[in-house]
């Protein structure tokens, strides 16, 4: 590292108390689906107070819904925003940089599983526990604060920066894909999701959809009568199961051959009956599966179609009564990008710089915002994020050093990829 980057990451090394702070102070907001105001005032707030100029970008809006990337949701999108902030270049020449990075979290499940509270960020041993730790909260806070530590450290870069903090990433992606629809794009993304410090080439496409079905209500003492659509959805289930061993055994592209168990099915919710004494007459469940890249959305909604009715024909009640196949939120489709790309040598240069060695490459089993910039951006995008551990579970917890190596390795790509003007 020359002098200029040395003082850059001597800055960052500085700001470790105020990252970790400001990445608890985004965990006490509960920021499940549809409760994101708070977190996204707290970002805002912090992007204006280090000198970025912000820019609200609501989900509800025509560019969002017309947009090839909309995903179809049955929530309301209206009062819901992204928030981004900007700074322009103080010079010129350099490749323009994107760090995206999202607020919303999953639910906490049963509180009493928690050792702590999860909106109640506490660290121990050198781990930040607490619902969105890790998934992504501190990972916003390491990008956020690299970029501040290039003008602390009294630099500004020769091409712009866009800092990104968007909601809906658990569930549609309409937050990112609203970004690029109201035009926030560059020749580099960084998302410093929680799979620690690789380089992301590969991930899955994921859906979700909703089987619905009825049955025949009746009191317990005729249950024979009756037709229990709660357990009706078990043949349905067992069918889907079947579709994901044979999607796990097909068509697997080279880069997950040696990956246990690619493709996932998870059934995530489950709806029926109101009454312990009466045949439920109604039943749904809701699910999400994987597919690998190189496959359409439309081409598996199509097999999830076909697994359902074909299950139902061998089914004398729902041969009469079929059940009904919906799908909202995801529809992402996956990807595989090479490795060489000249951001991902350029962020490799960097992880080589501060460890002494090549970063690894990670093939992704998930979803993550990639997707909206891979299909519908124009730059190069990968994910680079911090150690974390129980995402989506309880105790959530991410490892601090890592959030701090993260936030060096940012200022330091943006120091090599965006350049600096003093």
């Amino acid at each position: 590292m020359n002098p200029q980057e040395k003082k850059i990451i001597d800055t960052v090394d500085r700001l470790r108390d105020s990252i970790v702070d400001f990445a608890m102070r985004l965990v006490v907001e509960p920021s499940t689906l549809g409760n994101e105001a708070g977190v996204v005032a707290v970002m805002a707030d912090e992007l204006r107070r280090l000198g970025f100029a912000t820019a609200l970008i609501p989900l509800k809006n025509d560019a969002l819904t017309t947009h090839p990337g909309f995903a179809p949701v049955p929530w309301a999108l209206e009062d819901r925003n992204n928030i981004v902030g900007s700074l322009s270049p103080g010079g010129t020449g350099g490749h323009s940089a994107l760090f995206n990075g999202h607020l919303d979290v999953v639910n906490i499940g049963n509180a009493d599983l928690w050792t702590h509270d999860p909106y109640a960020p506490v660290v121990i041993d050198n781990w930040l526990y607490g619902r969105g730790a890790g998934d992504m909260k501190s990972g916003v806070a390491a990008m956020t604060y690299a970029a501040h530590a290039i003008q602390l450290a009294g630099f500004s870069l020769c091409a712009p920066l866009i800092v990104e903090a968007v909601i809906e990433e658990e569930c549609s992606g309409n937050g990112a894909v609203a970004c690029l629809a109201a035009g926030y794009d560059a020749e580099a993304v960084l998302i410093p999701e929680p799979f620690g410090p690789t380089i992301l080439t590969d991930q899955v496409g994921v859906l979700w959809f909703k089987v619905g079905l009825c049955g025949r209500p009746a009191h317990v003492l005729q249950a024979p009568s009756g037709i229990n659509a709660i357990e009706k959805c078990y043949p349905l289930i067992r069918a889907l199961r079947q579709l994901e061993t044979q999607l796990n055994a097909t068509g697997v592209p080279d880069a997950y051959a040696d990956i246990e168990h690619p493709i996932n099915l998870n059934i995530g919710i489950v709806k029926g009956g109101d009454w312990p004494s009466t045949v439920p007459a109604e039943a749904e469940f809701h699910a999400r599966l994987s597919f690998f890249p190189g496959t359409r959305f439309t081409d598996v909604c199509g097999r999830i179609e076909d697994t359902i009715r074909q299950a139902a024909a061998s089914d004398d009640w729902l041969r009469h009564n079929p059940p009904s196949v919906a799908f909202y939120g995801f529809r992402s489709e996956g990807h595989s990008v090479a490795r060489d790309l000249p951001a991902f040598t350029v962020l490799d240069d960097c992880h080589r710089a501060l460890t002494g060695k090549a970063a690894a490459s990670y093939v992704s089993k998930c979803t993550t915002d990639l997707r909206a910039f891979h299909w519908f951006g124009s730059g190069q995008s990968t994910c680079y994020g911090p150690v974390a551990e129980n995402i989506h579970g309880t105790d959530e917890r991410v490892n601090i050093d890592s959030i701090l190596h993260v936030a060096r390795a940012y200022a330091l790509f943006l120091a090599r990829w965006c350049l600096l003007a003093e």
